[in-house]
């Protein structure tokens, strides 16, 4: 589905309702080759035209399979997300009226593809780290002669243990006044 602004300006501040079943499976393979899969999504929102551009306001809903990152195994991951952007004409070439937390997608050539839309929003989704059930519940679990596996959560709240390597550094800076 694509709408060109002027269309969609020529509404007026009557919104576009959007209720639909993308098929986006082949275009979304061709773009990350990780992606395995993909449902059909679902897509509910709606496009109004404001002072400051077109907005778009968007739920998606789609099951995305991927590997995961510790033993390449498909995992299904579940997508609900809201998605909420201005979109403006390539022509527009003043930005500041627009909020530092405002989504800006500048179109190049001033057509708003729903498709685009739903792939870029899906493929920012995607998490970095992907596991396994069964990896998530043995992932305390590993441990090796010398080692074991922490994650960022552990490390953030981790304890004040000195690496014995840095221990004669940790009196370096410090002032007796």
């Amino acid at each position: 589905m694509k709408w060109s602004l002027s269309e969609l300006s020529q509404n007026g501040s009557k919104p576009l309702h959007v209720d639909a079943i993308v098929d986006i499976a082949v275009s979304i393979k061709e773009r990350d080759s990780d992606v395995l899969a993909i449902s059909p999504v679902s897509v509910q929102g709606l496009f109004s035209m404001d002072s400051l551009g077109l907005l778009g306001y968007l739920k998606i809903t789609a099951t995305v399979t991927v590997p995961s990152t510790r033993s390449l195994e498909p995992v299904e991951l579940p997508l609900s997300f809201d998605v909420s952007e201005y979109y403006v004409s390539h022509h527009e070439s003043n930005l500041e009226r627009f909020d530092d937390d405002d989504v800006v997608i500048v179109l190049e050539n001033d057509v708003v593809d729903l498709n685009q839309i739903v792939e870029d929003n899906i493929l920012l989704q995607i998490p970095m780290k992907v596991l396994t059930a069964e990896e998530k519940q043995h992932a305390a679990n590993l441990q090796g002669d010398d080692w074991s596996l922490l994650d960022e959560d552990h490390k953030a709240n981790g304890s004040d243990a000195i690496d014995p390597r840095m221990a004669k550094l940790k009196d370096y800076f410090r002032t007796d006044d």
